[in-house]
């Protein structure tokens, strides 16, 4: 019995200071007894005077008041006025007008927000064991201990956990009720979008006329009636699941049939709950030729409806999940699709082809490989396609320049580094063998290494272990190395600057990368290539090269190889204002070479006593031509020289050079 300011109350107390759902008086143990709950009312509820927090068996006499008005709980009517004193009016000193109303009709009876079947067993025996002295807290409902029920609740969990749709475990759900109770049809009616509802902070933006029927259960012949929009409503505001009875005659929480009769006489409807709020509800109903719905089988649609919404959860998240690795797997494929293009080596001159097919070959293997070659002819490219075609590609590939650092970082760049073992090594730092681990290091300029940084690195390549800097625990790294050098490393080793055994060691595999004045007709294809990636990058229209561009790309001897071609390429795709770029678009230098189709031989010039210059001057006169080619643009000589920005700066300050010099 349901006492409060809701038309649906049982008792309803028309007064400001009444909650909507103020109380509720119910019997337990067969009525036995009977039990008043204050349902987080507002002014709270009071037993003769006694404002109550928990559930309280009723003694005969005691009187319940609820916002000013009393109610004395007696087993006979007439016991209520034999005492003289008789049900106390409501007092008027508030100024309220207080009214209350009771009877058998259309009304809901019980309402949950969880099931007793889904509660911890030692707190369903406290609630069974109440005596008639007792405080009764939990459920209205006494479970008898019925180990059947468990065994249904079970299997339908599990049945639901195979379920690989919304619209199964919905199917399953009603089933299993269907098997349980015998009696009553029903539907799962779920938010149109439940994707989005189940992100909705505010559950009362829920839209009733919105739900969508995904699964019914009929008994008999007669088909579904849906739930009226009323008694959605409450149970989506409330987010709990409601037991409403005697609904024969009330249109508003039943439905009519297909010839406008009210046939239905109890229904329980449940929230079907998402991650923030509920997105749906469990409606089963029963009808005038079955049993009417009780508060055990409440608890158990409840129970039911909970496992259901997990499943929903569940099937939702997995969707997401799907959907995140669809992106997530396209995303990879453009990314390699993209890495691939950027790792691309371009041409089909046959110095060209003689280092893929050597690059094919060596991939498979874990021999280490020595790459040589000019500056910016591409070494870290066969690099990574080594990488790119071996076993390791799922692996990290990972570059490090040996001559950008002094000996003391390049040995904690390798190996790493524990705290506190030099000045700034304020944490512990992993090196670049540890970080490369299952995958390939690429060294370049590793003719630049200092003896000592070369004696550890030899021990590494021969499988032994190695130690951070500052630490004494030997690491272990699988790594494949891929060494690379512009320098002459046979000299070196005869100059006793660079060691014969770690020559030795790394020259298993020798790929030489030829210039790209000796490529011929690659250096219109790596141009096109170029064009090709610039254009899309800056949003350009830019068709192709006139036949003057072409002629001049071709005679050019690019001393600063594929880089310098790259940068050509872009500042013409930048500044041209036509739809092809032309021969006065291709910034190129006055840097003069002897070409040579043999990459290893050289003409000497020839010079007289008198005309040759010191090498500070000729590095002078050097960076002033480089620096007047590219207009002043000091990052791309630095590139065409093959040195680091930094290094330039400090040349300049060092020859005492202004920019007068190259830009007059």
């Amino acid at each position: 019995m349901l006492i409060g300011r809701a038309s649906t109350s049982q008792i309803v107390i028309h007064s400001d200071r009444c909650s909507r759902q103020h109380s509720e008086i119910f019997p337990v143990q067969e009525g036995e007894f009977w039990v008043v709950r204050d349902l987080s009312s507002r002014n709270g509820t009071l037993v003769n005077s006694q404002a109550i927090s928990e559930d309280h068996v009723l003694s005969e006499g005691e009187t319940i008041e609820v916002a000013g008005c009393q109610m004395t709980f007696v087993h006979r009517i007439s016991d209520a006025f034999d005492t003289g004193t008789g049900p106390a009016r409501a007092p008027t000193a508030s100024g309220d007008e207080q009214q209350t109303s009771g009877g058998e009709e259309a009304t809901i009876t019980h309402r949950r927000d969880s099931s007793a079947y889904l509660e911890p067993l030692e707190k369903t025996g406290d609630r069974q064991s109440a005596g008639p002295s007792g405080k009764i807290s939990g459920s209205p409902t006494s479970l008898p201990p019925d180990p059947t029920v468990g065994r249904e609740l079970f299997r339908l969990a599990f049945d639901l956990a195979r379920c690989d749709s919304p619209e199964t475990a919905a199917s399953t759900a009603l089933q299993g009720i269907a098997n349980h109770l015998g009696v009553g049809s029903g539907a799962v009616l779920l938010e149109a979008s439940p994707d989005q509802a189940s992100d909705k902070p505010n559950v009362l933006a829920i839209d009733p006329g919105k739900l969508t029927v995904i699964a019914t259960h009929q008994q008999g012949e007669r088909s579904y009636h849906r739930l009226s929009d009323l008694l959605a409503a409450t149970v989506l505001r409330e987010n709990e699941a409601v037991l409403a009875r005697n609904l024969r005659d009330d249109a508003s929480l039943a439905t009519p049939d297909s010839q406008g009769q009210l046939s239905t006489t109890s229904t329980v409807c449940s929230p079907i709950r998402g991650s923030a709020g509920p997105i749906g509800v469990l409606h089963i109903y029963s009808d005038g030729k079955q049993r009417d719905l009780t508060p055990l089988d409440l608890e158990f649609i409840v129970a039911a409806g909970e496992s259901l919404s997990l499943a929903l959860r569940n099937l939702r998240r997995e969707a997401d999940l799907t959907v995140t690795l669809t992106k997530t797997r396209r995303r990879v494929d453009q990314l390699k699709e993209q890495l691939a293009d950027t790792t691309k080596i371009i041409g089909k001159s046959p110095a060209i082809a003689d280092v893929k097919e050597k690059i094919r070959r060596a991939a498979p293997t874990m021999a280490t490989v020595l790459v040589r070659g000019e500056s910016g002819t591409g070494k870290e490219l066969v690099a990574a396609a080594i990488h790119n075609a071996s076993d390791r590609a799922d692996g990290p590939f990972i570059c490090l320049n040996c001559a950008a650092l002094s000996s003391t970082l390049l040995e904690s760049e390798l190996f790493g580094h524990e705290k506190g073992a030099f000045t700034g090594a304020t944490d512990r730092k992993r090196g670049k063998f540890e970080a490369a681990d299952g995958g390939t290091l690429m060294l370049d300029e590793v003719g630049e290494m200092s003896p000592e940084i070369q004696a550890k690195f030899l021990r590494v390549l021969e499988g032994h272990p190695f130690e951070r800097v500052g630490g004494n625990q030997p690491i272990n790294a699988d790594v494949r190395v891929v060494a690379a050098t512009n320098r002459d490393l046979e000299q070196a080793v005869r100059d006793k600057k660079f060691r014969a055994d770690l020559y030795f060691r790394l020259h298993v595999v020798d790929i030489v990368v030829p210039p790209l004045r000796v490529r011929g007709t690659d250096i219109i294809k790596l141009a096109d290539f170029f064009l090709t990636r610039f254009t899309h990058q800056m949003g350009r229209r830019v068709d192709g090269f006139t036949k003057a561009a072409q002629q001049r790309l071709a005679q050019y001897a690019w001393p600063g190889n594929v880089r310098e071609l790259k940068n050509v390429i872009e500042r013409a795709v930048v500044l041209s204002a036509d739809t092809e770029i032309d021969a006065h678009d291709l910034l190129l230098t006055n840097i003069e070479l002897t070409p040579s189709d043999d990459p290893s031989e050289t003409s000497p010039p020839h010079f007289t006593e008198g005309s040759l210059d010191s090498l500070e001057e000729l590095e002078k006169k050097h960076i002033v031509r480089v620096l007047q080619s590219t207009g002043g643009n000091k990052s791309r000589a630095s590139a065409i020289l093959g040195i680091e920005r930094s290094t330039l700066d400090r040349k300049i300050r060092r020859h005492e050079l202004t920019p007068e010099r190259w830009m007059g």
